[in-house]
């Protein structure tokens, strides 16, 4: 098979790409990949490095208010129709595959022009505004969340829920030692809080106020500041924590899935690939959804999760040192409560998420 992907723009519609990828290589080895993002967006430094052929296209977002700037969007976006017309007749791919940002719009748009099968892939419950576009130009629509259907009411016979490929690469991690890496103990319970990779000011500073409760619990912590706040807060919570082995404090985690994996709870933002790496794993979380995201989607990805009891939410404008003590003692000061909310994700996780869009690739393909 030779496919293209395209996607970009933030990590979220990057590594549910690259998990795609990883599992295809596993199962048909001889496939052929390419990747179209742009030279500005992450993906081009993490695809790269992922060591996937890759082409760029130069291409920018709508402003949402009046703007020249859109204007030189919309001259951008015919250019690189052209130029993804020409990267797919050179490349002759089987099927194209969007997994969300921009980027895709040309991409997806030339291919189905030029008659390409087509897939794109929204991680969110709510659409966004590139693939509410490309669904009427799109051969499938692949989807993580059962909401997201009502977002393509237009196209439902295009649409199938196969989850997000994240969670079949997290789903065999086993329990290990990393906890020792952060100065803890493997073997006690144990909270992670962490805001992304650049932090969340309000996670932060909920943090800093329960930390006088925490420093008193059972339970360890483990606390992800992220690179841009960490010396400062460091230098905050330092003289609290320097004689109290149960609690870390660290700029950035590496390789969170593994982590993910040794821990009893996650206290987090509630972006896609965190949730389906959450729900493959079978972890109960608590989150606090961004209100500064596109169309507040992540609180609609909450939302889902605690109606079926798999997670519990606080609102950032609800969220204190003392909501969110009262919220983690909740559940790892009983193990029952624990026990429910963690077999409530396990049974929303789709363990078999990449398998299931490598069968929507064959059958379209057909």
């Amino acid at each position: 098979m030779k496919i293209l992907l395209s996607g970009g723009g933030t990590g979220g519609h990057i590594y549910p790409a690259l998990a795609l990828i990883k599992r295809i290589k596993q199962v048909h080895p001889s496939s052929e990949i390419m990747y179209i993002g742009t030279e500005k967006g992450l993906e081009s430094k993490i695809v790269r490095n992922a060591a996937i052929a890759f082409k760029s296209i130069e291409i920018q977002g709508f402003k949402r208010s009046l703007s020249i700037s859109n204007l030189k969007t919309i001259l951008l976006f015919f250019i690189s129709i052209k130029k993804s017309k020409k990267i797919i007749k050179d490349f002759q791919p089987d099927v194209v595959i969007g997994t969300g940002g921009y980027v895709c719009a040309p991409v997806i748009y030339a291919a189905s022009k030029l008659k390409i099968p087509t897939i794109i892939h929204e991680q969110n419950s709510v659409a966004g505004v590139t693939n509410k576009f490309l669904a009427r130009y799109a051969t499938k629509i692949a989807v993580c969340f059962e909401e997201a259907r009502a977002e393509f009411s237009r196209y439902s016979d295009k649409v199938s829920y196969t989850g997000n490929p994240r969670a079949q690469e997290v789903v065999g991690i086993k329990p290990s030692t990393i906890l020792k890496d952060y100065h803890l103990a493997v073997n006690q319970p144990t909270v992670l809080i962490f805001g992304g990779s650049r932090g969340a000011r309000s996670l932060n500073e909920a943090f800093i106020a329960a930390l006088p409760e925490l420093n008193k619990k059972k339970y360890q912590v483990l606390f992800a500041t992220g690179d841009v706040h960490y010396e400062r807060i460091k230098k905050q919570v330092e003289p609290q924590i320097k004689e109290n082995l149960s609690i870390s404090v660290v700029p950035y985690i590496e390789n969170m899935p593994e982590v993910f994996a040794n821990v009893d709870l996650v206290v987090s933002r509630s972006g896609a690939t965190t949730l389906a790496e959450l729900t493959a794993l079978g972890l109960p979380s608590i989150l606090v959804p961004s209100p500064y995201v596109t169309n507040d989607h992540q609180t609609k990805n909450a939302e889902s999760l605690t109606k079926r009891g798999a997670a519990k939410m606080i609102t950032e404008d609800q969220l204190t040192g003392e909501s969110l003590i009262k919220a983690i003692d909740e559940l790892m000061l009983h193990e029952e409560i624990r026990n429910n909310m963690a077999k409530a994700a396990k049974q929303l996780g789709l363990p078999e998420a990449a398998d299931h869009l490598i069968q929507m690739i064959k059958e379209i393909i057909r």
